[in-house]
């Protein structure tokens, strides 16, 4: 019948003569118009595909959330009300099961020195031989920028660093990371610019397309990481440990945040502590012992130049930098169980909550502050406790990440909160760009730069 069709129609006469009488252009334009036409709708199918991708795998990210919130408040209830004697037979056990994990920071200097000497004799890098068919790349300290790019380009290859050096890396960036605040200070006096960059999870192409187009650290190059640099992807070993390097290399120009992931607790659900067994059988406890220490080190926040506050999470109206400032943050292993020594609490509730909120918090449109029940964790806030937050501590903006947004960025709340997530393609090929944020000038002006990448992204080239 087509064919019937095609002739019959190519011998009307009156077909006949309006193709004839159609110039090359005409013709042109036309099959240009239909070619687009046909274009648009595909285009259409992919972002109808793409937005049923997001909602069902958002979805699933915010169920599973919900679980490991609901057990940490079990947790905490089941202490709260449950009789002092029982309770404490209760928290007696928890601990034992997560000994190293709730082992509160000690009060005198000397039982500090004695945790630190403890630590090392159990995870002492030297204790471990390196094979002779080892073919990775080698470490010496002080570890120096030459090093870092071989890191990056064994990495690049998918060679694994040895696990004596994992350790030893881990270790040097305890010792930095002990001596921080819990809110950092970031000052553009010199470098006229910093970059920050949101959730990684683990994509190492995210994380070296960055250095690609931004450049390594360097002191004019700062650069904020704001959290969740593990779980989900399949490299998150690698990120930590290129990030971790760039702390060794460049201390005063690299910033690393703590965000909701860089817990054990979370960890065990979402794929870092598998992925660490997978590649290190052998000394995978001792990789992962260490690793939960080094989290529980890590900065809360960023102050850039006492104008933006840089945090994982959010606000809550509640949240009180001084009180945040004073927090041990080292008792915080997890946020999802409670951190117990010989049966008591190891912090304040107040304390605990606070934490919680610039962890896990999200931003509303609608005013106020209430429980966050998407994540089941931390708080929604609105534009009224991110303008009260501001005013209080006399900053002019919120930088934070948490959530994976289309364009790889959001403004919120009349532009004085933004939203950056750096991994891309995070819930499938095609579902998001990635971004990352560059603050230029002394008011900090911000140059949003997008990207997508995969394995055949061309950011070797900074090796180059």
């Amino acid at each position: 019948m087509g064919c019937a069709w095609s002739t019959d129609r190519n011998s009307d006469p009156k077909v006949m003569e309006k193709l004839e009488a159609m110039s090359t252009a005409e013709r042109t334009i036309k099959a240009a118009l239909l070619i687009q036409r046909w274009y648009r709708r595909y285009r259409a199918k992919l972002e109808i595909r793409r937005r049923c991708y997001w909602t069902i795998f958002e979805s699933l990210e915010y169920a599973g959330e919900q679980d490991q919130m609901r057990l940490y408040r079990f947790f905490k209830d089941l202490i709260t009300h449950m009789p002092c004697d029982k309770a404490s037979s209760f928290a007696s056990s928890l601990a034992l099961s997560y000994h190293r994990s709730f082992r509160g920071k000690p009060r005198f200097l000397t039982e500090i020195e004695e945790e630190n000497r403890e630590l090392w004799k159990e995870t002492n890098p030297n204790a471990v031989s390196i094979e002779p068919t080892y073919q990775g790349p080698h470490i010496t300290l002080p570890l120096t920028s030459e090093q870092v790019t071989s890191l990056i380009d064994s990495f690049r290859q998918r060679i694994s660093l040895h696990a004596r050096y994992v350790l030893l890396l881990l270790h040097e960036a305890r010792k930095i990371l002990r001596c921080k605040p819990n809110i950092s200070v970031a000052r553009t006096t010199f470098s006229r610019q910093i970059t920050v960059c949101g959730d990684l999870h683990g994509k190492l192409d995210d994380l070296l397309t960055i250095f690609y187009k931004n450049s390594l650290p360097a002191a004019d190059n700062p650069y904020i990481f704001n959290g969740d640099f593990v779980d989900r992807g399949i490299q998150s070993v690698e990120v930590l440990l290129l990030l971790i390097a760039c702390l060794l290399v460049w201390p005063d120009s690299v910033f690393l945040n703590r965000g909701n992931h860089e817990d054990f607790s979370v960890n065990i659900r979402y794929g870092f502590i598998k992925e660490i067994m997978f590649k290190y059988t052998r000394h995978a406890t001792k990789i992962i012992q260490v690793t939960e220490d080094v989290f529980s080190w890590l900065p809360l926040a960023t102050i850039i130049d006492n104008k933006v506050f840089v945090v994982h999470g959010g606000v809550a109206d509640q949240t009180d930098l001084t009180k945040i400032a004073k927090v041990d943050r080292h008792q915080l292993i997890t946020i999802l169980q409670p951190p117990l020594v010989e049966g008591k609490l190891t912090c304040s509730k107040d304390d605990w909550n606070q934490v919680t909120d610039i962890l896990w918090s999200d931003p509303r449109p609608q005013p106020g502050c209430c429980a966050n029940s998407v994540r089941g964790g931390g708080s929604f806030f609105g534009p009224d406790v991110t303008e009260a937050f501001l005013r209080r501590h006399h900053l002019e903006r919120i930088i934070r990440s948490h959530e994976c947004k289309p364009n790889g960025f959001e403004f919120t709340h009349d532009d004085r909160v933004l939203t950056v997530f750096s991994a891309s393609n995070y819930y499938a090929m095609g579902t998001n760009r990635a971004a990352y944020v560059k603050l230029l000038g002394p008011k900090l002006v911000n140059q949003i730069v997008m990207y997508v990448s995969s394995r055949t992204t061309p950011n070797w080239a900074i090796l180059q």
